[in-house]
């Protein structure tokens, strides 16, 4: 069995931004070839998460100046993001090609995908079980997120996080709030309070609560109604009435913070808009507001995706690829992912990836296989439905 990874750095990405992950580590690469892997690199792939071509190559991989040679050879292309056009074009049919596959928002690519007879697993598609917690790309990367997150505002901050008391005078700590408790927004809660911060979560999951507090934080309590997760435990989206219920009863703690983060999202669909311009102009000058989902839409009306900007004297981050602020540590989890991913489903005697559409993470993962896309979730979605 062959793999293939590819540099992604070189590929064109939205808003000028350069991969710097990579999909495997020379770590993982060690455990692919002592499965009977063989693992073909391009060139240059780990450089911007710190791992030489030779570090690739002492692990056991084998290390291509021109993927056009092997690619048609491979049974799995592994990736952070999309392949671009030109790889999937020189893939044979049946290759299965993992990755971010962003499908709700690429029918364009993952139409193309269908038509070339791949079998793509979306990663953002695998479920959030106990069993499926170890391939889970899209929590490990967002637990990464929030941290780096709150270190970016800290370093925005024209004052410090914890507080300090010196014959000059006391220094009152920092106050945080941090809008949704899932991974990114629970690991930003304990960032900021390991950093010094008074900490303030809000999450229309009331179920959160408990862990909101287990990690120092407040959990703000705002009664908008019925509220609730679906069965992956995202939130589910708000009815107009409960979003304007909502914003009234956040403005408060978001004027006297000094740091407000967002990180609310909703699977499959377009991020909610949480701040309006109104509250930005009357937060404290200096302050500063972190926009997790700048990029995909926005949870911060004014944040411009791939850009830090100050309006009114207060800084909005929305620079995205937030996990990528720690490159090493982003390709360390992520490759991870994927070798768990590997190691459930690649099977020796003979060795395959064994596709079983019986097994849950399996038929909720693979989006396209035998020329059609096959997800109901994305049908329905691409249909409007």
């Amino acid at each position: 069995m062959k793999i293939l990874i590819l540099n992604e750095a070189l590929e064109q990405r939205p808003l000028g931004h350069v991969e710097k992950r990579c999909a495997v580590s020379s770590q993982t690469i060690a455990k692919l070839v002592r499965k009977n892997i063989e693992v073909y690199i391009e060139e240059g792939a780990g450089l911007l998460s710190h791992y030489t071509d030779e570090d690739f190559a002492k692990a056991g991989a084998n290390v291509v100046s021109d993927i056009a040679e092997i690619a048609e050879h491979i049974d799995i292309l592994a990736c952070v993001n999309a392949p671009r056009e030109s790889v999937i074009a020189k893939l044979s049919p049946g290759t299965v090609v993992i990755g971010h596959l962003d499908p709700f928002f690429n029918e364009v690519l993952v139409t193309k995908l269908a038509d070339a007879n791949l079998t793509a697993l979306s990663v953002e598609m695998i479920p959030r079980t106990s069993r499926a917690q170890k391939m889970d790309a899209l929590s490990s990367q967002a637990s990464l997120a929030g941290y780096a997150m709150v270190m970016k505002a800290a370093n925005s901050l024209p004052s410090i996080f914890p507080m300090m008391m010196t014959p000059s005078g006391t220094i009152k700590p920092a106050k945080v709030f941090i809008i949704g408790a899932g991974v990114a927004g629970l690991q930003a809660i304990a960032t900021a309070k390991r950093l010094g911060a008074n900490v303030l979560a809000y999450d229309t999951r009331p179920v959160v609560a408990e862990q909101v507090e287990s990690l120092g934080g407040k959990f703000l309590n705002v009664d908008i109604g019925e509220t609730g997760q679906t069965k992956d435990g995202y939130a589910k989206e708000l009815s107009d009435e409960q979003k304007a219920l909502l914003a009234q009863a956040q403005k408060e703690a978001i004027t006297s913070s000094d740091i407000v983060v967002t990180t609310a999202q909703l699977f499959g669909r377009k991020p909610p808009v949480l701040i309006s311009k109104e509250t930005l102009t009357s937060m404290k000058p200096g302050s500063v507001v972190v926009d997790m989902a700048a990029v995909s839409g926005g949870n911060v009306e004014g944040s411009e995706p791939g850009k830090t900007i100050v309006l009114n004297d207060v800084t909005i981050i929305g620079d995205g690829f937030w996990s990528e602020g720690v490159s090493k540590a982003a390709t360390d989890m992520y490759a991870n992912n994927i070798y768990n991913l590997l190691d459930e489903f690649v099977k020796n005697e003979p060795i395959k990836f064994e596709l079983s559409f019986e097994d849950d993470i399996l038929d909720a993962a693979v989006i396209t296989h035998d020329g059609l896309v096959r997800n109901d979730m994305l049908l329905s979605a691409y249909k409007g439905a």
